[in-house]
């Protein structure tokens, strides 16, 4: 038997699964299948192996690579069931992997004969852009091309289908149940593109919001409208699969797939759980136990009230991530705004006061310089734009919170900013009337331009500053005559190196410049003999006159020789970076 999983992509509140990251869904799907059919020869595609096969066809116009299996076709073909998984829920920017639409793969699969299957959280729609419109055509498209759509766990149903059991599409599993399944499916990386150096692990720890089991989750989060309780993972079955991909080679891991590693076994507790200190700790642990060479080890979401109404348990949960972790990590703050009257209405989950005082302990614990480059800990902060409640004043309180922060010399590694995305069954659907993103595109655009310019740009200055240097960025694609790449990590930054160099290796980059979001950065050591005066301009330190000195007395025959044509405040910095 024939089975393909197609795997769209997918980003949602607490799970992500674009390549470098390789998602949850897919492997779960593949070893429950595996646990039900022995016999089943199941292949993993990306939505990219199909645009580059069926490019200039059906009138499908795409940029593609090539396809990480040659004989797509064929896999189609003689696939007995196909399985979708797809759903973007939280949209961002993604540097070299676009996630696909229900739209866009039907027009691949549609004529072919397998089963079709779609699961993931593409049952509620997909969203690249805010606002109210979900794509009602996609879920339509969804009806007419596929044969079942899973509303609860794909895996679950996915046993029960190729089991021969009564099928039921709500259908949810428990941890006991899931890891038989992950564990099997680990084995799915090995066809994964860029396997195994280039992947990155997302392993879940909890699913629901244990805010929301207090007083109900934000107004627009899909969370807690498709798992209904908080549940979390036992130490021994997150250990079990790290070791099992451990094993197969892999490296980067992040333990995410939670609304708060901070509420990990926390103790329910209205709208603020309490944390569980031993219990992280232990979870980490187990990890690092079973890992111990890990290159990236990194968290995702947190939520500001439990650090902020919990410091001193927080500290002991922050060290702890530090201690077993790797730097560069970010624990996602989800703000949202810093207006009390639209937190009230969209019941957020916490207070600019809050964030502020998170954001301080994270610092403290975890603001110091890691051996990548980066510091080992630092917040990142949500905002979305358009929510009801909204006015004038809103954008500008959300403005002065992130002000008071750069100005207080405190660091946040990123401040994303979305417009709110309507989703069926959340508690904004019934409020969709007063949704603003159209009312105050004007605004939106105005104050995403102004954070950009005048915190984003200064923030990533103090982060990064020019000089440093930051270790094993994989460059990763060409854009032009530039090289874009970035480390492994939850919130990786994107470097900009302004030449060609080869792909898919690691190189140490110098940073020489920041953009809004993103650095120039020079690989290092600096080929000052052979290296064109294209690069070399992009030195700090060096104006226009010292670089046609440099560019004359060339070639060097020592780094001493070099660093003397330097102003005396620049010659540290390159003290050790350059080769002759």
């Amino acid at each position: 038997m024939i089975v393909a999983i197609i795997d769209g992509y997918t980003d949602e509140p607490a799970g992500l699964g674009v390549p470098p990251y390789l998602g949850l869904y897919p492997r779960y799907a593949y070893g429950a299948i595996k646990k039900a059919r022995k016999d089943a020869n199941v292949f993993y595609l990306t939505i990219d192996d199909l645009r580059a096969t069926f490019e200039g066809e059906q009138g499908i116009k795409t940029k593609n690579k090539t396809p990480n299996f040659p004989n797509v076709k064929k896999i189609l073909e003689k696939a007995e069931v196909i399985v979708f998984i797809g759903g973007l829920h939280t949209p961002g920017k993604y540097l070299s992997a676009v996630p696909g639409s229900v739209e866009e793969v039907s027009k691949f699969i549609s004529s072919y004969k397998a089963v079709k299957i779609l699961g993931g959280p593409a049952f509620m729609g997909s969203a690249k852009m805010g606002g109210v419109k979900i794509t009602t055509k996609e879920l339509r498209f969804a009806e007419e091309v596929f044969d079942h759509i899973v509303y609860g766990d794909l895996e679950a149903f996915l046993f029960d289908y190729f089991s021969g059991k009564d099928l039921n599409p709500f259908r949810f599993r428990d941890y006991e149940e899931l890891q038989p399944y992950a564990l099997l499916g680990a084995e799915v990386v090995k066809q994964f593109p860029g396997y195994p150096e280039f992947v990155l692990v997302e392993i879940e720890t909890q699913r629901g919001c244990p805010k929301a089991m207090g007083i109900g989750g934000c107004s627009f989060c899909t969370e807690p409208v498709r798992y209904r309780a908080v549940e979390n993972r036992p130490q021994e079955y997150v250990a079990q699969e790290v070791e099992a991909f451990y094993n197969l080679g892999i490296r980067h891991f992040r333990i995410g797939r939670q609304s708060c590693i901070f509420s990990y076994k926390a103790t329910p507790n209205g709208r603020v759980p309490i944390p569980n200190p031993e219990e992280v700790e232990k979870l980490f642990r187990a990890v690092r136990l079973v890992a111990p060479n890990v290159k990236t080890l990194h968290v995702d979401n947190a939520n500001p009230a439990v650090i902020a109404n919990y410091p001193e348990e927080s500290r002991r949960i922050a060290k702890a991530i530090v201690k077993y972790g790797t730097p560069g990590n970010v624990v996602a703050f989800g703000l949202e705004t810093a207006d009390p009257k639209v937190a009230r209405i969209n019941n957020l989950n916490a207070t600019p006061e809050e964030t502020y005082e998170a954001v301080k302990i994270i610092n403290e614990v975890g603001g110091k310089r890691g051996y990548n480059g980066l510091p080992w800990l630092l917040p990142g902060i949500n905002i979305i734009f358009g929510l009801p409640g909204e006015t004038k004043k809103t954008y500008e309180l959300t403005y002065e919170f992130l002000k008071k922060i750069l100005d207080d010399g405190l660091m946040v590694r990123r401040i994303n900013i979305r417009q709110v995305v309507v989703f069926p069954g959340t508690p904004l659907w019934n409020m969709r009337d007063k949704v603003k993103t159209e009312k105050h595109k004007a605004l939106i655009e105005h104050y995403r331009h102004k954070i950009r310019h005048e915190i984003d740009l200064p923030m990533l200055k103090r982060v990064v500053p020019v000089g440093t240097i930051l270790r094993d960025v994989r460059a990763e694609i060409y854009s032009g005559e530039l090289t874009f790449g970035r480390q492994f990590g939850s919130y990786p930054l994107i470097v900009g190196i302004p030449k060609k160099v080869e792909l898919n290796k690691y190189y140490d980059v110098m940073i020489v410049d920041h953009g809004l979001r993103s650095v120039t950065g020079i690989p290092v050591p600096i080929d000052i003999n052979r290296e064109s005066s294209k690069v070399l301009k992009w030195l700090p330190g060096i104006g226009k006159k010292t670089l046609i000195k440099i560019l004359a007395k060339r070639p060097f025959k020592s780094e001493q020789e070099f660093l003397s044509l330097l102003p005396e405040n620049a010659r540290e910095m390159y003290r050790g970076k350059v080769k002759l």
